[in-house]
């Protein structure tokens, strides 16, 4: 048995270090560290209610919004104010904007850049791909940061700026759109879909969005784009073997209005059927390998504190459980959840989720975001309010859930005489980058890197780099 360390991860946001043991080639088990401690919950304990707004959106840098919507919600659930129309259509364009943008980066510049490595220069496909994907150098960077960039006015239109707005409130967001921002709204929305359909797809983002078996796939894989090519190289090196795991799926719910969710909240089994509703009850976490004192495993009741000298603790992360089980979230989970039929024919596939169908999900979530943001835009009511003012937040529990690009954000609120008496952030990477718990259940990643071929590359091995950025990891809300 051999023990690889592998890390600090580049192209990741946040610390990341991994522990591989490694017997004949292959992962044996696989131990899974968040190296930096932030704290921000301790921050928070001991404020104004209405300072959540301000200091949560500061837990991330690129999921800023998603943190701001689910401080928002938590607020809400105490206030009781609701937002008007304008004000959830406006806060779900902005949502959605920051999470395709989270999604295109991932791609793009986190995910594909692995596949120029030299060590895949023996490939057919090799040339044209490092060609487009190389990072820094890649042809696709010089399109997709200005398309990135461009996206992220619609932030600038909504909430004023990007990252750390102050716009988004529990009665809705704080700017009212006059006639000419909406249509510069639609402007934009239609260029990035020029974007979409030009580089990314290759094709009308109807037709991407419905795309509904893995046939459909296959034959989309045979045409242009980026996304193609990314379905071709994973044919070629099979990713739907990589990376594995057959875990509980869970969604939060987003992008709410008048006429539901479009992502419902749930729980989806690989080899089920149906989904079933999500037992928020059932959330706890667990600190057994935690540089974490120990504390009540329910989050509305759990308190966040240090320590360093924990024995057998090897991560700044807490293990969220749901019924003392781990559980995967992200875009995979979102549509399985949604009741995607290509992603649920993907996942009874192979049995559970892996690296394949996890990016093929972010990546068609990219074109049904879009199609949604159009239809948003289109909605706004000019003449009508965007914003409620309700009660400031005095006495009561609870909780804020949306979902970010990574997968289910929850933030579990406590609020006593108008201060903050409890603040606890379970976020996606937490989930999907776990230690193991008290049991010894290792997490998902855990879990997906057991039994991955690293060969002779060792701790160089691409395959290590796929397994990894198919979650997406976030690891600075990971620690919080």
């Amino acid at each position: 048995m051999t023990r690889l360390i592998v890390g600090p991860f580049n192209r990741v946001e946040g610390d990341l270090e991994l522990t591989l043991d490694i017997a004949e080639g292959r992962v044996a088990q696989a131990r899974v560290a968040t190296t930096l401690y932030r704290g921000f919950e301790q921050i928070l304990v001991g404020r104004l209610a209405a300072d959540a707004l301000t200091i949560a959106p500061r837990i991330c840098g690129i999921c800023s919004l998603s943190q701001s919507m689910a401080a928002a919600a938590a607020l809400r659930g105490i206030s009781g104010v609701q937002p008007p129309p304008n004000g959830v259509l406006a806060a779900n364009i902005a949502h959605a904007a920051e999470n395709i943008a989270d999604h295109l980066t991932h791609f793009y510049l986190f995910f594909m850049p692995d596949f120029a490595r030299a060590s895949y220069a023996g490939e057919g496909w090799f040339a044209p791909v490092a060609a487009r994907f190389t990072a820094v150098s890649g042809a696709a960077a010089q399109e997709v940061l200005p398309a990135r960039a461009r996206l992220l006015h619609v932030m600038g239109l909504i909430a004023g700026k990007w990252p750390h707005s102050l716009a988004i409130q529990p009665g809705g967001v704080t700017r009212a759109l006059d006639l000419g921002e909406k249509m510069r709204l639609i402007a934009i929305l239609s260029d990035f879909r020029a974007f979409l359909e030009r580089s990314l797809f290759a094709a009308p983002l109807e037709q991407v969005a419905a795309i509904a078996t893995p046939e459909q796939l296959a034959d989309f894989s045979q045409g242009q784009g980026d996304f193609a090519a990314f379905l071709r190289v994973a044919e070629s090196l099979r990713l739907e073997t990589l990376g594995a795991v057959a875990l509980p799926l869970i969604s939060f719910g987003a992008y709410h209005s008048a006429q539901g969710a479009l992502f419902p909240a749930g729980l989806f089994d690989p080899g089920a059927s149906e989904a079933r509703p999500l037992p928020i009850g059932a959330i706890g976490e667990d600190v057994a390998f935690s540089y974490m004192r120990d504390s009540a495993a329910d989050p509305a009741r759990s308190v966040t504190q240090p320590d360093a000298d924990r024995e057998n603790a090897y991560s700044w992360a807490k293990a969220p459980r749901l019924s003392g089980e781990p559980a995967e979230t992200g875009a995979v989970a979102r549509q399985a959840v949604a009741g995607d039929p290509l992603i649920r024919a993907l996942i009874a596939q192979a049995g559970g989720t892996n690296v394949f169908v996890r990016v093929v999900a972010r990546v068609i979530e990219i074109a049904r975001l879009a199609l949604a943001a159009e239809g948003w835009a289109r909605e706004i009511r000019l003449k009508e309010s965007f914003s409620e003012h309700g009660p400031a937040p005095l006495h009561g529990e609870s909780i804020g859930m949306v979902e970010a690009a990574r997968g289910a954000l929850g933030h579990w609120l406590s609020v006593e005489k108008g201060v903050i008496q409890r603040y606890q952030i379970v976020a996606p990477t937490t989930w999907n980058f776990s230690p193991r718990d008290a049991r010894g259940v290792p997490g998902p990643l855990e879990q997906a890197l057991v039994g991955v071929d690293v060969g002779a590359a060792g701790a160089k091995a691409p395959v290590i780099q796929h397994v990894v950025r198919s979650f997406d990891p976030c690891m600075v809300c990971t620690a919080h």
